[in-house]
């Protein structure tokens, strides 16, 4: 009978080490909204269709740093106290602390707008060392054809933002840059924390003809907030994340995150399987899709051109 249990638990030992997972990668975002939670997926996604098996061959962790910046450093520390065989740190805040803690482990950064200004590499062509990733810059000149397009008159933006994020200020500039043949001033309004977005979006009324929400975390996490704003000012506010629009944003030109994810997850495997992260370029994330919503246009007092309707991947009724 003893020899029986002692040939169980011998057969029970090799079963758990078979199934014990060969590499490890682990996930990390500075908040969690719906743009960022597609990002993760598609790395997992990506990750499968590459070999990468979640509970089999692959142990994957994903912590939310729950849109504090001290909280994403305690991560960070965490993750390279495991080891695992790469980090993949989802927007700015969060890859700037992985970055800054470890130059052995792999990093791999997704939903990062301007990697060189933040000081993540020192070149998207060549990033060296343990770094390299995808950028989601977006297509701010056609931000400002769009708000043209949609809204004629308008003449001032207000960029709802939060300025400790890199990301957003990268932005900021890019629309300024963007505006100014178009005749377009751009006014700022700050949020350094959720709890600040609603009074942030009221000191825009009176002073712009359309609100401009960038992929800013801070924001994007508290859109709710500033889309109360938007309804009963009928101040139109359009953002640069999709998601966000079936969230009630008029409009917006952006990113496929699911897909950014994706294209992140590629990159992990690569490394994975042996590349170098520093040899690997810095991609800019491909694609952009339209998303407007009809209802939320009639809200803000907007209607929204047939021409805009007509060339829309996804019209939200």
């Amino acid at each position: 009978m003893r020899c029986s249990a002692l040939a169980l638990f011998a057969a029970l030992s090799v079963s758990s080490s078979a199934m014990a997972a060969d590499v490890s990668v682990a996930v990390t975002a500075i908040v969690e909204h719906p743009a960022l939670d597609a990002v993760r997926d598609g790395v997992k996604e990506a990750l499968e269709a590459a070999g990468y098996k979640d509970g089999e061959n692959l142990k994957f962790t994903y912590e939310s740093a729950q849109g504090n910046p001290g909280t994403a450093a305690q991560i960070a520390r965490q993750f390279i106290g495991e080891a695992p065989n790469v980090i993949v740190a989802i927007s700015t805040p969060s890859a700037q602390a992985v970055v800054s803690s470890t130059r052995d482990i792999p990093v791999v950064f997704s939903a990062v707008t301007d990697p060189v200004g933040a000081e993540l590499v020192t070149s998207l062509e060549t990033p060296g060392g343990n770094v390299t990733g995808i950028s989601d810059m977006s297509p701010v000149v056609e931000h400002v054809a769009l708000i043209q397009e949609i809204l004629p008159e308008a003449k001032t933006i207000g960029f709802l933002y939060n300025p400790g994020e890199a990301n957003s200020v990268s932005l900021l500039a890019a629309l300024k840059a963007a505006g100014e043949p178009a005749g377009i001033s751009v006014i700022e309004s700050t949020a350094s924390r959720t709890a600040e977005v609603q009074n942030a979006a009221r000191a825009l009324v009176g002073r712009a003809d359309v609100i401009y929400v960038p992929t800013d975390n801070t924001i994007i996490s508290a859109l709710e907030a500033a889309l109360v704003v938007a309804d009963e000012s009928d101040l139109p506010l359009i953002t640069a994340d999709t998601d966000s629009v079936e969230r009630g944003a008029l409009a917006a030109l952006g990113f496929n995150y699911h897909q950014v994810g994706v294209e992140t997850g590629e990159v992990v495997a690569r490394i994975l399987k042996g590349e170098a992260p520093g040899s690997i370029p810095v991609e800019i994330a491909s694609g952009s899709n339209l998303v407007v919503n009809k209802s939320a246009a009639a809200k803000m007092g907007v209607e929204l051109p047939e021409a805009v309707l007509a060339r829309a991947n996804q019209v939200i009724e």
